[in-house]
């Protein structure tokens, strides 16, 4: 039985609740309302955290359909400071997807925390599936498309409002990302997808980069020579967001070379991709009012090069 909506916002001292609690919240998919409670959630249990944002608006990515902006059903769903998942129990998937709350596992932090049962701790895992079947998986980013619905055109403008009312921006904050949605979206409809190039088949490069490297981001104009005219390459699309760091130099993160894809549960292979420390996408150049993912920017090694 989960517990009632409580509203909590963004700044809110929250505990999450004991694997037992947790436990009595779940249907037999391990799961509320479709969203799993994973595995490399359950260390969590009992501690406490401050929400980062109420999710209002989340993308969705890997579908065939691209990226798309959907909204969980209740208004029940938080991200919590600096959690995301370690894919521990998930074959080493690298996405680093931030974790997803149902507000049903949490409450507000309190002086009367009690010590976890390492028997709870068992029991709760034993009722988390990792996998669907033999070759996909299991988790939030799977079944993210089932757990939430897709927006329409009203409905995605009224975010912008839901955004405010939660506390995730001010006025003057929420009146800079409709500026930048609006500009991009008006650039769009005149000349077409941002650094699209001319490219039909987009080329690779090896570079090797490891953990803690230093690199540059090319200039725009190098960059645009690797696209496609759908400003791809190679399938991953430049987006208008990541022009901010051409020519600016990065340390490199880790390199990515497996993630869960959304919405199918697939392990999809990468080659010559790596996350830049600090690169993450808030979206506000696609979706009105931007989202609450905060989801790693991918960059093929072309785009970047060695600090000399």
């Amino acid at each position: 039985m989960t517990q009632g909506i409580q509203t909590l916002r963004r700044g809110d001292l929250v505990e999450v609740l004991s694997a037992e609690e947790i436990a009595a919240t779940l249907d037999a998919d391990g799961t509320v309302d479709q969203l799993p409670f994973m595995p490399e959630m359950v260390d969590y249990c009992g501690k406490q955290f401050r929400v980062a944002q109420k999710v209002v608006i989340i993308c969705s990515s890997g579908t065939k359909t691209g990226s798309t902006l959907r909204s969980f059903r209740k208004n029940d769903v938080v991200v919590l400071e600096g959690l995301r998942c370690s894919a521990e129990s998930h074959d080493g998937c690298q996405k680093a997807c931030t974790l997803l709350w149902r507000e049903a596992w949490l409450r507000k932090a309190d002086s009367s925390r009690k010590a976890q049962s390492t028997s709870d701790r068992q029991v709760l895992l034993s009722r988390l599936k990792t996998k669907a079947s033999p070759t996909i998986y299991f988790c939030q980013a799977s079944e993210l498309l089932r757990a939430t619905k897709s927006l329409g055109k009203f409905e995605r403008y009224s975010k912008v409002f839901s955004e405010l009312q939660v506390g995730n921006c001010g006025p003057i904050e929420m009146i800079r990302r409709v500026g930048i949605f609006m500009f991009w979206k008006i650039r769009r409809s005149i000349v077409g997808p941002y650094a699209k190039g001319n490219r039909s088949a987009t080329p690779a490069e090896t570079i090797g980069l490891q953990s803690g490297e230093l690199v540059r981001v090319k200039p725009m104009s190098a960059i645009g020579e690797t696209l496609d005219g759908t400003a791809s390459n190679r399938g991953l699309w430049f987006s208008p967001n990541m022009r901010l760091l051409c020519g600016q130099q990065q340390r490199v993160e880790k390199r990515i070379e497996k993630l869960i894809v959304d919405g199918t549960g697939e392990m999809r292979k990468l080659k010559n991709t790596v996350f830049l420390e600090g690169s993450h996408c808030s979206c506000p150049h696609i979706a009105l009012g931007g989202c609450e993912r905060q989801e790693y920017v991918y960059w093929r090694e072309i785009w970047l090069e060695r600090k000399a």
